[in-house]
């Protein structure tokens, strides 16, 4: 359910991006096990029954859900996870995976943009852009809820950003694994 962080994510500690179960058909351009692994409702049910999402939402008249497994491996084995997802998303994360978690909140420069890049996207109708525009605002309401904002004006600058954040929080005590053994030899060899 990974991929290689690549296309733009270059040097990053993060491992994969979560990609999520949807019970919908591909729009176009996306491709099946690479953007979103597409299920059919049955199946996406069955998932949400059998508690195999880490988190799952319905976001503007469509459902998503991370599968929990591979999160979790990846997890334990020490890679890092970015993920893509709304404030109900993320406040689903915050129950299960909180010590693990970095919160980042990219917001568009300006309403216009926002627009420009959905419809820039041509991967929705215009009522469903008109739909995200209308329901953007309480979107944007959750920023509080988020441990970093960045308003992505520049692409590129915009993952320069989230690369140092990344970068400081591996930088964390709290998240260096291997950290008490380091302190532990030095004192024994400085005694």
């Amino acid at each position: 359910f990974f991929f290689q962080a690549e296309d733009g994510i270059r040097d990053w500690s993060v491992t994969g991006v979560q990609t999520c179960a949807l019970p919908i058909s591909p729009r176009p351009l996306e491709v099946n096990e690479s953007d979103y692994f597409f299920v059919n409702d049955e199946k996406f049910i069955d998932m949400l029954n059998k508690d195999e999402f880490l988190e799952h939402a319905k976001v503007f008249d469509f459902y998503y859900g991370t599968p929990k497994k591979p999160v979790m491996n990846a997890l334990k084995s020490g890679k890092d996870i970015l993920f893509d997802i709304d404030w109900q998303g993320t406040q689903q994360l915050m129950n299960s995976v909180q010590d693990d978690l970095v919160k980042i909140f990219v917001l568009p420069p300006s309403a216009k943009e926002l627009e420009k890049r959905l419809l820039k996207r041509n991967q929705d109708t215009d009522e469903t852009v008109k739909n995200r525009m209308s329901k953007a605002s309480d979107e944007i309401s959750h920023y509080a809820e988020y441990d970093y904002i960045i308003i992505n004006e520049d692409f590129d600058e915009s993952l320069e950003k989230i690369n140092s954040i990344l970068i400081a929080e591996g930088l964390k005590r709290t998240r260096q694994n291997k950290i008490q053994d380091v302190i532990r030899s030095l004192r024994v060899d400085l005694f």
